[in-house]
């Protein structure tokens, strides 16, 4: 008889609803805090009005893991009907998700769980959940799975552009004087994740230039399985440059 896999990962996937809906793909909330307020991201909080927030708010939110025992509660109600669960997750140098996982998934009984660091973030994150998923409706086997998502994790990339760096200087991770500079000079930073680790992937002058220079960080990894364009508060930008990397 064909064992059933269930496929888990947190909120920080940014994997839209659909495809969670569509792959069956249980989503775990992480959780925002706005001063004394927390909520569960996407649940309680959705991207818009935390970005409405984020923007209209003189103090910064604050992110943080579920606790062990939400992870674990996930888990006892897959148990009801899974033989094996497969959660990926976060990249463990960039959050403290992967450990809260790790805690979760101790003394469940009645199934297996391979908990898998992703070592990247957002839909590269995303994109490894629908992988899995796919490979579980193609009747691969729990293990066969896991060691293709372990090998496929290597090939993940994510891309930044940040339009100015007014929330790292409201963050302390620039200065006033780099952030006052960087937006005198139209400077648009870009950082790449790669292995679990954020990296500088350039600081181009002008949004145009910038953005030209993503494309060509892009190309360069060709052919791709998938792609995934996501943007804050910029659906036209969006549509613009995933209509160029179609081409």
């Amino acid at each position: 008889m064909r064992e059933l896999i269930k496929i888990v990962v947190d909120s920080t996937a940014d994997l839209p609803p659909e495809l969670a809906e569509k792959w069956d793909i249980t989503v775990v909330p992480c959780l925002v805090h706005f001063g004394h307020e927390t909520y569960r991201e996407g649940v309680d909080l959705s991207h818009a009005e935390f970005y409405r927030r984020l923007k209209d708010d003189p103090q910064l939110p604050t992110t943080s893991a579920p606790g062990p025992g939400v992870f674990a509660e996930t888990f006892q109600k897959l148990a009801l009907e899974a033989d094996q669960i497969i959660s990926l997750h976060l990249s463990s140098k960039l959050s403290a998700v992967y450990n809260s996982v790790r805690l979760g998934a101790k003394g469940i009984k009645g199934v297996e769980i391979a908990v898998i660091d992703s070592d990247t973030l957002s839909m590269g994150l995303g994109w490894l959940a629908v992988k899995a998923a796919q490979l579980v409706r193609a009747g691969h086997s729990w293990q066969e799975i896991v060691e293709t998502l372990k090998k496929t994790r290597l090939r993940v990339r994510v891309f930044a552009l940040l339009d100015t760096l007014e929330y790292l200087r409201r963050s302390g991770r620039v200065s006033r004087a780099v952030a006052v500079l960087g937006a005198m000079l139209n400077v648009k930073p870009m950082i790449s994740v790669m292995e679990g680790q954020v990296l500088p992937a350039g600081r181009i002058r002008s949004r145009r230039k910038a953005v030209n220079h993503l494309i060509s960080l892009i190309e360069e990894l060709g052919p791709l399985d998938e792609l995934a364009v996501l943007h804050t508060r910029a659906p036209r930008e969006a549509e613009a440059l995933a209509d160029r990397l179609a081409t």
